[in-house]
């Protein structure tokens, strides 16, 4: 609790990491400049892209994931293996081991592709497709854990309810839709929420794939934030942005607790 406030205090003060700097209350100067900071919001649209698209694409990867993995497959217990690995990954090694297969040169993507004769892609220092591939990787890291949460979930769906389904003629795809999904919606939402939070708070994966470039395509509100503390310096303006965020993430959690509470309310 201590280290929040203190953080909130300084970003009402001009504090940098000069040496013996004097740090001055100086109200909301450092908020008024950071309503006017283009950078810091473009950052924070890149931001909402980012943590949205991996937050959906590795919901819907998830479930056909845990699909797979709650079918009768051969290997299950290995496959299970496999699936786990990200998941033990640190994101330091994560960005380490993607950078390499995205390298423009050496990388194994660029000389698949080479194959079919396809160009080489500077896929993290082109405009176009720095961003794309920075969320493959967010997916890439993220699914592991939420394959697990729902595949729990289905396992806890009655198998009556497929068993009634399929004798009212039901194929798969119908009891998908109208017994596993709905069965699979709270958690579904849940984990989905949890992970746009986690992703749009976390800045290490693109920190080691980009340091937020090519031209600041990647750049995210917390490696912004991060880089004004410690590259420029200015703790009491960082602090300031990071209360920014601070409040912006309790907006997305009270909206969501709020929809909670709604569906709680109506199913009783």
């Amino acid at each position: 609790m201590i280290p929040l406030l203190a953080g909130v205090y300084l970003g009402f003060t001009n504090a940098t990491l000069a040496r013996n700097a004097e740090i001055e209350f100086i109200g909301f100067d450092n908020f008024v400049q950071l309503a006017q900071d283009k950078q810091f919001w473009d950052s924070f649209g890149i931001g909402l892209v980012w943590a949205g698209s991996v937050a959906a694409l590795t919901g819907m990867s998830a479930i056909a994931l845990a699909l797979l993995l709650n079918s009768k497959l051969r290997f299950k217990s290995l496959t299970r293996i496999i699936v786990l690995i990200p998941w033990a990954m640190p994101p330091v090694v994560t960005g380490i081991l993607w950078r390499m297969i995205y390298d423009v040169n050496s990388g194994p993507l660029n000389a698949a592709l080479g194959w079919f004769g396809i160009e080489k892609v500077n896929w993290l220092g082109d405009f176009s497709t720095a961003l794309p591939a920075v969320i493959v990787v967010g997916i890439w890291s993220g699914l592991p854990q939420t394959t697990v949460l729902l595949l729990a979930g289905m396992q806890s769906i009655p198998g009556e309810l497929h068993e009634a389904a399929a004798l009212d003629g039901a194929n798969g795809a119908r009891r998908f839709w109208h017994v596993t999904l709905p069965g699979l919606a709270p958690v579904l939402i849940a984990i989905t929420s949890i992970d746009f939070i986690w992703n749009f708070n976390d800045f290490g994966i693109v920190y080691v794939l980009t340091e937020g470039g090519p031209g600041g395509r990647t750049m995210i509100p917390p490696l912004f934030t991060y880089l004004e503390a410690f590259r420029n310096r200015e703790i009491g303006y960082a602090s300031a942005m990071g209360d920014v965020l601070v409040l912006a993430i309790l907006l997305i959690l009270s909206i969501y607790l709020v929809n909670q509470f709604r569906q709680n309310k109506e199913g009783r």
